[in-house]
């Protein structure tokens, strides 16, 4: 990775959406081979995707919550997969200290959310038992991996 695609992964970290044409001149590269560096970038995997970011409060997913979870050694591959396929469940992450996942969950309300955890969670293959925290407002999200690649080569 040179400057440029420093620069390029930059800039559509902070907007998608841009044109080539438009990227290119925030980049100092014509249309073309601005063009070609995103391919290459999206070829080393290095940009996943592009997408819309949503607000889940307007699409009335009001209860946020984070679930640790602990799962019986043994099951931690049946959880994973199990995990994959519940839609509230926006990121799980595996841990490393108390509890083995951290879940981020959004639902519509505190009595979806209390159904998730009871009908759903509890099932769910080698659950032994969860924590949850809710969110009472969001101060920060969606921030941008560029910024902190700059911050760790200062």
């Amino acid at each position: 990775m040179d400057r440029l695609d420093i620069a390029i992964l930059r800039e559509l970290e902070a907007d998608g959406r841009l044109s080539f044409a438009d990227l290119g001149e925030r980049t100092g590269l014509s249309k073309s081979p601005c063009w070609k560096r995103v391919q290459a970038l999206e070829a080393s995997g290095l940009i996943r995707g592009y997408k819309a970011r949503l607000d889940p409060q307007s699409l009335g997913l009001t209860s946020l919550a984070f679930v640790q979870v602990t799962v019986a050694f043994e099951k931690h591959q049946n959880f994973e997969a199990a995990i994959q396929e519940i839609a509230c469940v926006v990121s799980c992450h595996a841990t490393v200290g108390a509890t083995d996942y951290l879940l981020q969950v959004f639902t519509p309300s505190m009595t979806a959310l209390d159904e998730f955890l009871r009908l759903v969670l509890w099932k769910l293959p080698g659950v032994e038992r969860f924590s949850t925290t809710l969110a009472m407002r969001t101060i920060k999200e969606d921030g941008g991996l560029m910024p902190i690649l700059s911050a760790c080569q200062a």
